[in-house]
């Protein structure tokens, strides 16, 4: 499986997909770190997938998406954006409201 089936796989087989530096548990940047940090306290359930770990992966979905940085947030498949995107839609309200039309469970849409 090439790099880019294995993204459009993690992509389209999961709900909610972050692309980061470092685990979930674990950020390695501080930008992955603002990312989770939102995801956890909205509590939607994702899967962190660690560019760190292989460069292949890395360089892999920057052309995917065709965004030069890292994290990227992905829902039900559609590029949501990196962290400044994400924060700002976050505090806007509108990240929540995406979760909800797209039907992820959050803590915004309990």
């Amino acid at each position: 499986m090439g790099i880019n089936q294995f993204i459009d796989n993690e992509v389209k087989s999961n709900d909610v997909v972050l692309f980061m530096k470092g685990t979930p548990q674990f950020p390695q940047c501080g930008f992955s770190g603002q990312v989770v940090q939102i995801l956890d306290h909205l509590g939607v359930a994702y899967k962190g997938l660690n560019v760190l770990e292989s460069p292949e992966l890395r360089d892999g979905i920057k052309q995917y998406s065709n965004w030069p940085t890292i994290p990227q947030l992905y829902v039900k498949g559609e590029f949501i954006g990196g962290c400044d995107i994400v924060r700002g839609m976050f505090q806007a309200g509108e990240l929540q409201s995406t979760l909800k039309e797209k039907g992820i469970a959050s803590r915004a849409n309990a």
